[in-house]
């Protein structure tokens, strides 16, 4: 990992963009890094776009604003493509993450020119296999995770059945589920 990480999550209301971001945050702590994670809303309504953000370093994060030169981008919803652009800011040497099962040829026109790393993802089938419901944010949280290199696979594995067996204490299938979503999505992020 580098020694300062900035993420930036675009998703619609409802999506889990934000639960994300949190978890993202909530795990490199725990692994005794400096974390930011935090939502920003335009009308706070199911469907409408939200953006997240995530920091996360080795120092003591000084700056508390929205992130407008992300490393990298995740995108929870692919039609955002076509309403946002994306891509602002994204530096050339970070790599954007995409929810999709489309070809990465489909994808480059919405792109506005970004030339730089392109992953993507069907975080619809992996949690329709795993968890038989449609979370997207669980798969896209394993993979910008293996993406960014964030931290070690098995670390974050670890840390992220601690923090579901705390927040699903009562439901152990929904742990299972998302314990395969997550191990799913770090063998199936493609590089395109």
């Amino acid at each position: 990992m580098s020694n300062h990480t900035e993420i930036r999550w675009h998703g619609r209301g409802g999506q889990g963009a934000k639960t994300a971001a949190l978890l993202l945050a909530d795990v490199a702590f725990k692994t005794g890094k400096y974390v930011q994670g935090f939502p920003e809303y335009g009308p706070e309504r199911m469907g409408a776009p939200i953006t997240a953000y995530n920091r996360i370093s080795d120092e003591v994060i000084r700056v508390h604003s929205n992130i407008y030169d992300p490393e990298f981008v995740v995108v929870v919803d692919e039609s955002l493509l076509e309403t946002v652009d994306v891509t602002a800011g994204l530096k050339k040497d970070g790599a954007i993450l995409v929810n999709t099962a489309r070809p990465k040829e489909e994808l480059i026109p919405h792109l506005k020119g970004y030339e730089g790393k392109l992953y993507t993802i069907d975080a619809h089938k992996v949690s329709m296999e795993a968890m038989g419901k449609y979370f997207p944010n669980t798969p896209l949280l394993a993979a910008i995770v293996k993406v960014a290199n964030i931290m070690d696979e098995e670390t974050f594995l670890r840390e992220m059945q601690a923090s579901f067996k705390h927040k699903f204490a009562s439901k152990p299938e929904v742990i299972d589920g998302n314990m395969k979503a997550l191990e799913m999505a770090l063998n199936e992020v493609v590089n395109n």
